[in-house]
């Protein structure tokens, strides 16, 4: 790994009146630092990651990714005001967000938008948001294959479970909503009605196992709610919840650790903890948002210290990390897939097994990056045949079981036969009982207009899809384009 210092320059945006100007990063007490300037608006700083060591480990995998070969829109000069997706996109869509509604059942500080606060009513109608999947099914070449209807609160919808329904028809072969759960926990027949009509995955709002940050990050305690939602899924036959804390100091902090072992207990139910450090919305000075900042080494060095070193920060790898697999799979199936060419920075990830009492992260039994290397030799070498498939093949299977120590997993895991599976088949059967049995950590920091990077934009692959044609990368969407796309297709709200 090069140790050379960060610096660089990258475009960004002002974040007062939104022009594109260019941001400075540079390594400054072992951290790396943004500033920048607007002739109109001044200087400002921030910390773009906090951890530089860890910032070079995660550069060298950055990843050039071919976009979409049917852009919606066509922007030469004109990033990030003309999202759509454009020709210069360089990530396809991983997972798509349609937002159903922004009408909500609670009143969160920390909320993207609320009908109440903003007095409109944003509320798709059927056939609009048919519209916006099948834009989504016709991406090229490869259709969008996740869908993740929010909001506001998607199960204020009395027609959710149609919605989910369309979606499975459509193709989409991961359905996700993502709820504060207040819905789900008082209605199991919600619950069952959404399994029976493919929902998949719930991405639940999950702040902690005390009441204080509920509290604080949605005004009240709704921690009991949040049991009832596990406890519900478990009735109804739904086994893949995500638990999605909002990350803020002196808030939650000191739960990382607690979260992590909550989830493990729960691993019937629970699949994984994705992790969203704060961003701020607005205007907010320098002095409080210096205050405010966490990144994502920050939350891994919280973790190291509330696991008492048995998950740490080397334990995690970025996004663009998997992407060689998406490579084999394209050449073992001879289909394209969607290829994880994610920005290395706006996130981290890792799979966590329990065992004996302790959190055993997956790299202490597979040499991970030999399997990278592994993978990413046998790709370079594979010339298309049929011949040259079954070579790649015997490669594999040759190289794998030195890369797994099994005598170090936890017993009964056969590692190196489901490994194998999911390489071989990359189908979603051999992925979920790779999932049965572990716990995805991990944590996206979604930007800000202090922290912004357009060259992060440009790589991002969760996207909004908009009732106008477009799809819109998450980070240009809520903090440039959500409000009119809202005011576009909002109508007013009658007194209540």
């Amino acid at each position: 790994m090069s140790l050379t210092t960060v610096d660089k320059k990258v475009p960004s945006l002002c974040p007062i009146c939104h022009k594109v100007i260019e941001a400075h990063l540079f390594e400054e007490d072992g951290a790396v630092k943004l500033v920048k300037s607007c002739q109109e608006d001044g200087e400002f700083e921030d910390t773009y990651w906090s951890d530089a060591n860890l910032y070079r480990k995660f550069d060298q995998y950055e990843i050039d990714g071919d976009g979409m070969d049917n852009p919606n829109t066509h922007s030469e000069h004109n990033c990030p005001f003309n999202c759509g997706l454009c020709q210069n996109h360089k990530t396809g869509t991983l997972l798509a967000i349609i937002d159903l509604t922004n009408r909500c059942n609670l009143k969160c500080p920390v909320c993207f938008a609320n009908a109440e606060v903003t007095g409109h009513l944003y509320e798709p109608s059927l056939d609009m948001i048919r519209e916006m999947m099948q834009n989504l099914r016709d991406e090229q070449p490869v259709p969008c294959p996740a869908v993740q209807f929010s909001g506001g609160e998607p199960t204020l919808r009395k027609d959710l479970p149609q919605i989910t329904a369309m979606a499975r028809d459509m193709g989409f072969s991961q359905i996700q909503i993502a709820t504060n759960g207040i819905k789900l926990a008082s209605s199991l027949e919600l619950c069952r009605a959404l399994v029976r009509n493919g929902m998949h995955t719930i991405y639940l709002q999950f702040d902690g196992v005390t009441p204080e940050p509920y509290i604080s990050l949605r005004g009240r305690d709704i921690l009991s709610i949040k049991m009832k939602v596990l406890e519900n899924c478990r009735r109804s036959g739904l086994t893949s919840v995500v638990l999605v804390p909002t990350l803020e100091w002196g808030v939650n902090d000191d739960q990382m650790g607690d979260m992590v072992r909550f989830a493990v207990q729960n691993l019937d139910v629970v699949k994984g903890v994705n992790v969203q450090p704060i961003s701020f919305a607005g205007r907010i000075d320098q002095e409080e948002r210096s205050k405010r900042r966490i990144t994502i080494p920050d939350f891994l060095a919280l973790l190291e210290e509330q696991t008492d070193n048995q998950i740490t920060r080397e334990d995690f790898y970025p996004i663009p990390f998997v992407a060689p697999v998406s490579y084999l799979i394209e050449a073992e199936t001879g289909l394209p897939q969607v290829l994880f060419s994610v920005h290395p920075h706006c996130g981290a990830a890792t799979y966590i097994f329990h065992h004996q009492g302790k959190l055993i992260p997956i790299n202490r039994f597979v040499d991970v990056m030999g399997f990278y290397e592994l993978i990413k030799d046998v790709i370079a070498d594979f010339n298309g045949s049929r011949l040259d498939r079954l070579k790649m093949n015997g490669k594999i299977i040759k190289e794998l079981p030195r890369l797994i120590d099994e005598s170090k997993a936890p017993d009964d895991l056969h590692v190196t036969k489901m490994i194998l599976n999911v390489l071989k088949c990359g189908t979603r059967e051999s992925l979920k009982e790779f999932h049965n049995k572990t716990l995805f950590l991990g944590a996206m920091h979604f930007q800000d207009l202090y922290n912004i990077d357009l060259e992060r934009v440009q790589r991002c692959g969760i996207h909004y899809a908009t009732p106008d044609g477009r799809i819109i990368p998450f980070c240009t969407y809520n903090t440039l384009h959500r409000q009119e796309i809202e005011d576009q297709y909002s109508v007013d709200m009658k007194p209540s």
